[in-house]
């Protein structure tokens, strides 16, 4: 075994390990994505609809790849530069609650689905839903919803789904 054949897995090994430690930290299932990766390698929030759209306009707005922006570790995608430069100077006034999961089920300790179509921006924050359903029994008492929501976020946040679901 010569120094050369030693050296190399080592290097290898400490060069893979240096990536992974530079990585964005993404832990799995704080943040509602659909399958798949973006185009910078990223899973992509807000089922690649604009989020500032949505947040000032009221409006469902397909994002661009091209005008997208990471943010902890998600891309989220603009159907403009403007909409990307906006979101970049203050990302949280922006970004769904509960990481983009249904407003409603975080409220019952499940994460479900945040689906923009169905989506509320009370007192500056927005809001998503699973359904038309789900929205229309928050409607019922929205305060006494994000209560319990807000609540149980804080135990739930770092748990994956399908501990939740069992």
């Amino acid at each position: 075994m010569t120094l050369k054949s030693t050296i190399t897995p080592l290097l290898s090994a400490a060069v893979t390990l240096a990536a992974l430690a530079a990585a964005p930290a993404f832990a799995a299932d704080e943040y509602n994505v659909i399958n798949g990766l973006g185009t910078e390698g990223n899973p992509i929030g807000m089922h690649a609809m604009d989020p500032v759209a949505l947040t000032t306009l009221g409006a469902v707005t397909a994002g661009d790849p091209g005008q997208a922006v990471t943010h902890d570790g998600v891309s989220y995608y603009f159907a403009s530069s403007i909409s990307a430069e906006t979101f970049k100077a203050d990302p949280e006034a922006f970004l769904p609650q509960y990481g983009g999961f249904c407003a409603f089920a975080i409220g019952l300790g499940l994460k479900l689905d945040g689906d923009p179509h169905y989506a509320d921006i009370r007192d500056g924050k927005l809001y998503l839903f699973v359904s038309e359903g789900a929205m229309r029994k928050y409607l019922e008492d929205p305060e006494g919803i994000l209560a319990k929501s807000d609540t149980l976020w804080g135990d739930i946040r770092h748990t994956a789904i399908a501990d939740l679901q069992s």
